[in-house]
């Protein structure tokens, strides 16, 4: 007797909680796709780097692969200084999936061979022949995004988790607030002391989008 009014309590608490449950994993689907698409595109800092000569112009796609993917959205990335876009200084994969907590988390991920996909949306079948496997995961330098109240998402590495030795860091931080029209992101490495060593000063670099 007692195990079958358990069963009905498990049954009634499952039949209350299913429905609103749905919906928040829908809501969450549904911030995972904004975000991708508020990602995805062609972005500029010319026109910061026109106002403030503390900035370059410089250049990022962000590319959408693997969309067959249900579980993630994955976008290749690509930053050049403008005037020299075809040497890129940094390439990188994006894996943007939703944690336990609801929040967005960008993951981070090296190229095996960074040389081969330089403007690679040009040539999407490299993508093809590229797995998850093949990728080096940057422990640490997750990015996790929340949805604020101005409908916009932002978010940052943990502290002191990503580890970088770019001139003299011991470790890397990134701050990024993502809009419809432009992603503001500010880069940063710091050293055993906690004073920087590379990165912007003034503030994050704002990319406007200039193509989708």
């Amino acid at each position: 007797m007692k195990y079958f009014f358990t069963s009905i309590l498990a049954l009634i608490l499952l039949a209350c909680s299913g429905p609103k449950d749905a919906l928040v994993n829908d809501e969450k689907q549904t911030e995972l796709f904004t975000v991708h698409e508020m990602m995805t595109g062609t972005f500029s800092s010319r026109d910061q780097a026109a106002r403030d000569s503390a900035f370059f112009d410089i250049n990022l796609v962000m590319y959408p692969i693997w969309e067959k993917d249900a579980s993630a959205k994955w976008l290749y990335v690509e930053q050049a200084v403008t005037a020299n876009l075809s040497k890129p200084y940094r390439q990188r994969v994006y894996k943007l999936t939703i944690t336990d907590k609801g929040q967005i988390e960008s993951s981070v991920f090296e190229l095996p061979d960074p040389a081969a996909f330089v403007h690679a949306w040009n040539n999407p079948e490299l993508f093809e022949r590229l797995t998850a496997s093949d990728l080096k995961v940057r422990e640490g330098c997750s990015v996790f995004l929340e949805k604020k109240k101005t409908k916009h998402y932002a978010g940052a590495t943990p502290e002191g988790k990503c580890i970088s030795t770019l001139r003299g860091a011991s470790y890397a931080t990134s701050e990024v607030e993502v809009y419809p029209d432009r992603i503001v992101s500010w880069d940063r490495g710091w050293d055993k002391q906690g004073e920087q060593v590379w990165g912007a000063v003034k503030g994050g670099y704002v990319f406007m989008k200039i193509k989708n």
